[in-house]
């Protein structure tokens, strides 16, 4: 999960590129970057950090230019190394800056077969820079000086037909423009607006619509699956669908925690989705516990807000703020590595006691996936004084990995795999949990958006939509990216960093 965005401009793009980021940052909060085009020069800032940690005065001087890129990151493989923040550069052809936010499912074979005949260097582990030398060797056969937007299409196929897995991609190409793709089942989002200033028009491909209302562009649509959107360097807009076969099964986990509640994304209203959740709960929860006593209905911050208050309004219950987030600390799921997710939870959770000392508590989460939060937080409640403390889940049980760009890697890491709701609960310090039906999770959905059908729900079934997925993937991809692996890449990391420094 990171967040992307790209801006053609008729004036000077960089602190619309800067406040977009600030709007997709809930996407990824461990690097940044920013790459601008200036008379056929690219401008690049990059670094470990919050966007407004990486981008000061002095590095937003030096971001020249009326078109860019953008990248907000959080690692789902490795260590959260300089390296590897985006965008990305290959100087041939032409120059391209590249930004990706997914995962692609078969990137060793591309390295061993596509790279190896195509002798094009690899300088880190990240599949965004193997995608972007796909992508980038597509064109170069095309060997024009000049790409027409039948060259930058046929480029993008070529990518798609290789690279398997969810992705969304915004690129730019040194005076040829700016280019935007989205996977053959659109998994990952991505959106494109437009702002009219003087006669002229600016566009902006983005993550989430969020990011377009910062900069006053508006809405047009969200990218088709399999979709590429060309903006030439005359600031022209072109389109093409691709031929090869695509359907649309968008990720389901974006509407229950991943996008933010005043994004639309593929038509859908998060915030409505979530409201819809709630009522959704809120029914099951007074069909099968009819008799348990909740006396109020608390939500975790913040995700799981909109769905707690439906779930109070529906169930006659008092709805209270029982924790205050302390908003200079990020989200703890993205957080990379099990021990400091543990620690930042009661950093960034504060408890208010008189909600809690006495009463029957029904906590609402958008979701358990690691159990690390609501381990905390339920023990924060019974020291506070609570009776009983019940939780509710506003999306079903997450059983399986993500392959498509979420860091759910490992089974083993998933506290409800393998459990039933009685060992659950007492796994995690629960006198009872209840979680949503995936069948409703998906009406809640797309009641917002009854055109679409379909969705990435492999977290919860074990279905994996782009069909690729073996059991021998999944047992690599634990070894790759498990808790124990990115301590051990860190580390290393460290130890290069330090004899860098003192060489």
């Amino acid at each position: 999960m990171c967040g992307i965005v790209g801006v053609f401009g008729h004036s000077p793009v960089s602190q619309v590129l800067y406040d977009s980021l600030t709007m997709l940052q809930h996407r990824g909060q461990d690097a940044a970057g920013i790459a601008t085009s200036f008379l056929n020069r690219f401008y690049l800032h990059k670094s470990n950090g919050l966007v407004n940690e990486v981008f000061d005065a002095t590095a937003m001087a030096t971001l020249l230019g009326d078109m860019g890129i953008g990248h907000v990151r959080y690692p789902t493989a490795g260590c959260a190394s300089v390296a590897e923040a985006q965008p990305f550069y290959v100087n041939s052809p032409h120059g391209i800056v590249f930004a990706h936010n997914g995962n692609l499912t078969n990137v060793d074979e591309i390295i061993h077969t596509v790279f190896e005949k195509d002798l094009r260097h690899l300088n880190t582990r990240s599949d965004s820079e193997v995608m972007l030398n796909v992508f980038a060797h597509a064109l170069a056969k095309r060997e024009v000086i000049n790409p027409t937007p039948e060259d930058i299409f046929a480029a993008a196929e070529d990518t798609h037909s290789i690279c398997k897995g969810g992705y969304a991609v915004v690129a730019m190409i040194s005076a040829v423009g700016i280019v935007a793709f989205r996977d053959l089942n659109g998994i990952r989002p991505l959106v494109i607006g437009k702002r009219v200033e003087y006669g002229r028009t600016s566009y902006m491909v983005a993550s989430e619509s969020v990011a377009l209302q910062v900069g006053g562009f508006e809405l047009i649509r969200d990218l088709e699956p399999g979709e590429t959107i060309f903006i030439d360097i005359h600031g022209k807009l072109h389109t093409h669908l691709t031929t090869l076969p695509h359907r649309k099964a968008p990720c389901l986990f974006e509407f229950v925690y991943l996008a933010r509640p005043d994004s639309v994304v593929d038509g859908i209203s998060v915030y409505q989705a979530r409201i819809n959740m709630g009522i959704k709960l809120a029914d099951k929860i007074r069909s099968e516990w009819p008799d348990e006593p909740i006396d109020v209905v608390v939500p975790i911050p913040s995700t799981s807000r909109t769905s707690a208050l439906e779930i109070a309004n529906h169930l006659g219950k008092p709805y209270r703020e029982g924790f205050v987030r302390n908003r200079y600390v990020g989200r703890t799921f993205i957080m990379p590595g099990q021990a400091q997710r543990r620690q930042s939870i009661r950093r960034k959770l504060n408890p208010i006691p008189q909600e809690f000392e006495g009463k029957n508590v029904l906590l609402v989460d958008d979701s358990i996936v690691r159990g690390t939060t609501i381990r905390e937080i339920i023990s924060m409640t019974r020291e506070l004084g609570a009776k009983k403390v019940y939780v509710c889940s506003a999306s079903p049980m997450v059983l399986y990995p993500n392959v498509y760009g979420i860091d759910m890697p490992s089974r083993a890491e998933l506290v409800a795999c393998g459990k039933t709701l009685e060992q659950l609960a007492e796994e995690i310090g629960a006198d009872k949990v209840i979680f949503q039906d995936l069948n409703d999770l998906k009406e809640a959905v797309t009641a917002c958006a009854p055109s679409i059908t379909e969705f990435e729900t492999s977290i919860f079934d074990g279905h994996y939509i782009t069909g690729d997925i073996t059991d021998e993937y999944l047992r690599s991809l634990e070894a790759q990216r498990n808790d124990a692996a990115k301590r051990t890449e860190d580390v290393a990391n460290h130890i290069t960093r330090n004899l860098a420094a003192h060489l």
